[in-house]
């Protein structure tokens, strides 16, 4: 039936149309009637099981009940779990809308108005002048015909914000003059008129009004003892967050740019990879940027991880990788599914690297995705994992050679200045190159422009990304450079000590008083990441410390200087939070240094086996995993060769290639 003309909507407004009965529809009429279940309408009808007319933008059920209609597929679609509670949540969506048209319904029947009435502002969705305005009273409203003046007051902000202090207002008598309800209160109200189920016209209108009058002129308020909860717990605490002043949120320059904070990702994969990929964005995302998430909270997730998942497959592909790794290691599943899983994205990030480094092109996704084959394999998997893969050295070799056709070091030279944001890529690169070069023996590949950027002073976003400073990083640069050049016997010893004692008076430059050493704690119990910072760069120094004393011609983990500084490391790394929500995760390679020096007799074991216990079974994943099978392997034959009285130094890079590990601990 076509809608009427607004002639005959007038004439039926005077009279009155008799009542026919219905009629029975033929069968032939009743059969044409009957339509195949469609599988294009929206996710929302499709999920109440309701038919949908498949409009567009929005189908008339959605737009009738107020419901967000879905025509692509959310993500909410492949989770039972998920689904249930959006099933709930459109339930109270729609019931909400029933008792808005109920509430609006007595509004129009009671000529009262609402007290204390300021303004009455029209809103311009689909005006019309010869319409009446009316306001319906909230259902929770003191005004409203069904409220209930026996129920006791609700406290609802509080209750859904526990972490913020409530002053107690119905026991506290300087709170008795005032209500506890806001002092103002906008309402919108919405009318829609339908003609044969069709919308037809639509009116909105914005009242504000007050549930008391206000204090007369000149009056004052009267001061509350209480007030200094206010000030004290929240606005004298600088970030109520982090318990330090603003952090600068656009510190980095992301390879996909700044998103929009509405901005959904749409991730594309296929069914049978859908529980790989939320496992992925649940649990295994937290873990790979632990220090960014402090310091810039969500940006890990918006604009490094998300984007790259959307708009890389390559970079997909990895993830999808690392997160079937992760499954299998802490469910503890077996077999050749999950096997199969694991190869089968890893060999497809291969094949798209190859194919895109074949065609030259896409240097930044490709970047981006080799990176993420680095690094992410740090946080996953245990050091027993056996499948075949490429070293990630190899990987890193393409990368770095990326780096430098897309120009990085050289951008990053030439804009020493304050005002200069580190391309993230570069930044994460850096990171791998100078605590890989350790783990290879090798001199860092971009040494030079370390050394560049520690003399101009600049930084690299390395303080930022993972949490030591930049010229500390810068320092172990350049202890991995003499490690290498003694290693390939390019310098004698004397000039080996000099060079020595160069760097550790480097060092000594970077020292800060003990007292600027405390907890990472802020008075509301959140971390203070430029404390972190801090704590966690003297943790780093200690390390590089220990490093250069070990490139020492015949120097021993007995020798009392190097005994001191494990004492100082395991002093200090009582300042580092542990645990599943801790940061042990970031400091591997200053274990992994302080540990391959620590003797039977140090503090060291104790304290790192207590970390572990505090762990649980995180403890047994990732490069901390690695590290620790590791420094297992290397005491039992350093403390073996004391016991027989040889006195020999086991290197922990020895003992990696005795074993066949190819490891990344960082």
């Amino acid at each position: 039936m076509s809608p009427p003309s607004a002639a005959q909507t007038s004439k039926s407004a005077t009279t009155t149309a008799p009542k026919t009965a219905p009629t029975k529809a033929s069968p032939s009429k009743a059969a044409t009637k009957m339509h195949r279940r469609s599988r294009s309408g929206c996710f929302t009808c499709r999920l109440r099981r309701k038919k949908c007319d498949e409009g567009r933008s929005q189908c008339k059920a959605c737009k009738h009940l107020g419901l967000k209609c879905e025509y692509k597929r959310p993500m909410w679609w492949s989770n039972n779990d998920q689904r249930k509670q959006q099933k709930e949540n459109i339930k109270n969506i729609i019931k909400r809308t029933k008792l808005t048209e109920k509430t609006a319904q007595i509004g129009t029947s009671c000529a009262e108005t609402p007290p204390g009435l300021s303004h009455s502002l029209p809103t311009s969705a689909t005006y019309s002048e010869a319409t009446a305005r009316t306001r319906a009273p909230s259902i929770d409203s003191q005004h409203s015909p069904s409220y209930d003046f026996n129920q006791p007051l609700s406290h609802d902000y509080y209750d859904y914000h526990p972490h913020i202090a409530s002053p107690i207002y119905d026991t506290n008598a300087h709170y008795q003059p005032f209500h506890s309800t806001p002092y103002e209160v906008d309402i919108k109200t919405e009318r829609q008129m339908f003609v044969n189920d069709i919308p037809t016209r639509r009116d909105s209108t914005i009242s504000t009004f007050s549930t008391y009058q206000p204090p007369p002129p000149q009056a004052t308020l009267p001061s509350f003892p209480e007030d200094d909860w206010i000030n004290e717990d929240i606005y004298n605490t600088g970030d109520m967050f982090s318990g330090e002043e603003g952090l600068d949120l656009d510190f980095f320059d992301f390879s996909h740019g700044n998103p929009q904070a509405s901005q959904q990702a749409l991730i594309q994969v296929d069914d049978c990879d859908r529980p790989l990929l939320d496992h992925f964005i649940d649990n295994v995302l937290r873990l790979i940027f632990p220090i960014l998430e402090v310091n810039q909270h969500g940006s890990a997730r918006s604009e490094v991880i998300l984007p790259a998942l959307e708009s890389n497959r390559c970079y997909l592909h990895c993830c999808l990788s690392v997160s079937a790794i992760h499954l299998k290691s802490t469910r503890g599943l077996q077999g050749e599914q999950i096997d199969n899983d694991i190869l089968r994205h890893r060999c497809a990030t291969i094949t798209e690297l190859c194919g895109a480094l074949n065609n030259d092109s896409n240097h930044l996704q490709i970047l981006e995705a080799t990176l993420g084959m680095i690094f992410f394999q740090c946080s996953v998997g245990r050091p027993s994992d056996a499948l075949p893969d490429v070293p990630w050295h190899a990987h890193f070799e393409a990368a770095t050679s990326l780096v430098r056709k897309l120009e990085l070091p050289h951008a990053m030279i030439h804009d020493n200045n304050a005002q200069m944001h580190p391309p993230f890529n570069m930044t994460l690169a850096s990171w791998i190159d100078i605590l890989g070069a350790t783990m290879l023996g090798r001199s860092p590949q971009f040494a030079d422009t370390y050394r560049e950027k520690n003399q101009s002073g600049s930084t690299s976003g390395l303080c930022e990304l993972m949490g030591c400073e930049d010229s500390m990083m810068y320092l172990i640069s350049e202890i991995a450079c003499l490690d290498a050049l003694k290693s390939a016997n390019g310098i004698n010893d004397m000039q080996l000590c000099q060079l020595i004692g160069s760097l550790g008076k480097s060092l000594d430059t970077t020292e800060v008083p003990p007292e600027s050493l405390t907890l990472p704690y802020s008075a509301t119990g959140a971390i203070r990441p430029r404390q972190l910072s801090r704590n966690m760069t003297a943790i780093f120094r200690i390390a590089a410390r220990i490093y250069l004393c070990s490139l020492v011609p015949h120097a021993s983990k007995e020798d009392p200087t190097m005994q001191t500084l494990i004492e100082r490391f395991v002093s200090n790394l009582a300042l580092i939070p542990h645990g599943p929500d801790g940061f042990d995760r970031s400091i591997v390679w200053p274990l992994l240094i302080a540990g391959s020096q620590s003797t039977s007799r140090s503090i060291f074991r104790q304290a790192l086996a207590g970390r572990m216990a505090s762990l649980g079974e995180q403890a047994e994943f990732g490069s901390f995993g690695r590290m620790v099978r590791l420094l297992q392997e290397v005491w039992c034959q350093s403390d073996e060769a004391d016991r027989a009285g040889s006195g020999q130094n086991v290197h922990w890079r020895d003992v990696m290639q005795q074993k066949g590990w190819d490891f990344l601990l960082i």
